[in-house]
Order: structure tokens, then C-alpha cells, then sequence
């Protein structure tokens, strides 16, 4: 994949590897995803349509590409699952040393294993947030463990996971499955008080993992696998909100983003909320908006 010289085109001065607080990396993998092959198209659709976003944030007033965002040179390892997820593990854990604030944008949910892997390894008492349309928590599939369908199985053995939008699961994953953490679809539109729920179940560190198919395939149909009845727009924002202003939130990744032509309003809405989950990280807390 070939990636522009810095994220959305900010000025090279807020872009450079030792002085941004921000890294992001790409992880332009799709090797097990089971029906609409692409999303290893979605890092570079991304990419393109945050160069035609506005880097004004109205609702925090602020501007956080000026904390310094670097995009990283994306993960190109692919061949197998488990090697990919060793490659994102090792890449994480590198920028997780100098202290920056790591984001990913994929690729398939898989990449999200080796990152959650490498930030349980560097803080303890781990609360992984996962918005998806789907449970991902078989053990293995396909003959492997490192399967797409398998991105939330090691989380939900190894940290507090909170699901959040879920309405597709397999049967054999009601047996791992932590209901008293789980916020189907259904149960959320009708629950006035889920978000405050959700909230109260997070340990004070915080990583999120977003499938962009827990959006309404009518707000960003765009994806592998869309399911009817998922979230909108201003309810995601608010829990986001509430999350990142409550808890200390140290990473996030973005997945699942299969670009079409005709539907580039998706790649948008993946460039705004990825720089909209920034903004909250940067600018709700106000011990942390100084500017380098």
C-alpha cells in the first residue's frame, strides 16, 4: 500500500516521528474475511478522504492534528493470519515504548488481535470497548485462531471486555460470551441508560476497537458484512464521549472499511470519526492540550 507523505495533509512541522504524541498505522490486511473481499482497500480510502476533511473540530473547538499525528509505514504482512498478527503485535509495542498514542486503521477486524495484545501486555487491568455488528468470539475458524471471526476470543479471555451494538453471533459463542458486558442492538434502542452502564463496567484504562459494521448499513453501508439495525451517528458520538471522558482511553483501531465508488461517504464517515475520537482524546481533559 502506498501512503501519502503525512495524515490528511497537515503541515509537515506536526507530522514527524519524534515529536508527534500521535501515531497512526495502516494495516492494509484482508486474508480471512468469509464474504465481500476489500477492506484491505480501507486504509488507503481512509487516508484519501481525510485529506478532504476539515481540521477545525466544531464540538471541541479545537484543532488536534497540532498535537502531531505520524503515519506510520503501514504493515504489509500477510502471509498467514498469525504472521500478521505477530507483525501488528511488535509494530504496536514499538511506539507503545516511546510513549505515543497508537491508533490503527485496517484492514480486517483480525489486525485488531496483535494491537490488543500488545497493549494488554504494556497496562494492566485492560477494559477493551468493542462497537461491532458481530460477536467475534470464536475460538478459531477456518483452521485458524487468527481468523476475523476470532478478533474478540483472547480479549474476552484475557481483559474486561465491553461489547457494544452486537446483533449477529454464532451459537457456540453464548458459552464465552460475558453477558452482563454485552449491549446488543436490540436492547440498546429501547435502554435509555446503556451508555452509563457501559461505563460503569470499564476499568480506568481503556482501549477501543470500532468494526465500522456496527454503524447502520444506512449510514455506512461500505463494509464486509453489513447488518440491518446497527448504530447511528450521534449515539456512537455520545458514548465516545462519555468514554473518553470518563477513562483514560490509550488506543483505539478502526477496521472494516471495504471502499466502493459509489460509496465514498462511507470512507468520510471513517476519516471524521477516526479525528473526531482524536479530538475527544485531546481536548476533553484539559490537562492534555498543550501543543508541542
Amino acid at each position: 500500500m502506498k501512503t501519502n507523505s503525512t495524515y490528511a495533509g497537515i503541515p509537515e512541522a506536526y507530522a514527524t516521528s519524534e515529536k508527534s504524541k500521535i501515531v497512526l498505522i495502516p494495516v492494509p490486511y484482508d486474508g480471512t474475511s468469509s464474504w465481500k473481499k476489500g477492506a484491505d482497500k480501507g486504509p488507503k480510502a481512509f487516508l484519501e478522504a481525510s485529506e478532504n476533511m476539515e481540521l477545525y473540530d466544531i464540538e471541541t473547538d479545537s484543532e488536534v492534528y497540532k498535537q502531531g499525528i505520524y503515519l506510520s509505514q503501514p504493515v504489509t504482512e500477510s502471509s498467514s493470519p498469525e504472521a500478521m498478527v505477530e507483525a501488528v503485535t511488535e509494530k504496536v509495542k514499538s511506539y507503545l515504548n516511546r510513549n505515543k498514542f497508537v491508533t490503527l486503521f485496517g484492514g480486517e477486524h483480525s489486525i485488531s488481535i496483535g494491537a490488543i495484545r500488545a497493549f494488554s501486555r504494556h497496562y494492566e487491568n485492560l477494559t477493551v470497548v468493542q462497537i461491532d455488528a458481530h460477536a467475534d468470539l470464536r475460538e478459531s475458524y477456518e483452521g485458524s485462531k487468527c481468523n476475523h471471526a476470532c478478533a474478540l476470543y483472547e480479549a474476552n479471555q484475557t481483559n474486561n471486555l465491553i461489547q457494544v451494538g452486537i446483533r449477529s453471533m454464532d451459537h457456540s459463542e453464548k458459552s464465552v460470551m460475558n453477558y452482563d458486558n454485552v449491549f446488543f442492538a436490540h436492547e440498546i434502542e429501547s435502554d435509555d441508560y446503556w451508555i452509563e452502564q457501559a461505563v460503569e463496567r470499564m476499568t480506568d484504562t481503556v482501549y477501543i476497537t470500532i468494526d465500522l459494521d456496527g454503524f447502520d448499513p444506512s449510514l455506512f453501508p461500505a463494509t464486509g458484512t453489513p447488518e440491518p439495525g446497527g448504530l447511528f451517528w450521534y449515539e456512537t458520538l455520545r458514548f465516545l464521549r462519555d468514554v473518553f471522558k470518563e477513562k483514560n482511553v490509550v488506543g483505539f483501531d478502526l477496521v472494516e472499511l471495504c471502499p466502493s465508488p459509489a460509496l465514498y461517504a462511507s470512507d468520510f464517515l471513517a476519516a471524521k470519526l477516526y479525528y473526531k475520537m482524536l479530538s475527544y482524546k485531546y481536548h476533553l481533559k484539559t490537562s492534555e492540550t498543550n501543543e508541542f
